[in-house]
């Protein structure tokens, strides 16, 4: 599994219509991500999984919406498996077990809410 290499927040986004999948690119055998929005209140972050890269099992104690960009990946979510793919979003709740698993390459919009965080 590699671990996920953090860039700047994206600039070019702000007041500029963008192209959501272009704003990342793919690395091989890594997991790259940008942050679009980095707030005390949350996070927008866009990552690109190379094929075979992973996110272990592990939780967060904020509620997390995965928004599929392209692709398509394997979502475990307190031990409840699921496909998505692009198009699609998925809820991982705050302080519930979750991993993701890119069996090609993957694009996701992680948006975390801090705000009124449940406990």
């Amino acid at each position: 599994m590699a671990e996920a290499k953090r860039t700047d927040v994206l600039d070019t986004c702000v007041a500029q219509a963008q192209t959501l999948a272009d704003l990342v690119d793919y690395a091989d055998q890594a997991i790259v991500s940008k942050r679009i929005i980095d707030k005390p209140t949350g996070t927008v972050t866009l990552f690109a999984f190379d094929a075979g890269q992973r996110l272990s099992t592990h939780q967060a104690p904020y509620d997390a919406l995965v928004q599929v960009v392209e692709g398509a990946a394997h979502v475990t979510i307190d031990e409840r498996p699921m496909n998505v793919c692009a198009g699609q979003v998925v809820l991982m709740p705050a302080n519930v077990p979750h991993a993701v698993a890119a069996e090609q390459r993957f694009k996701m919009l992680l948006t975390m809410i801090r705000e009124g965080a449940r406990s």
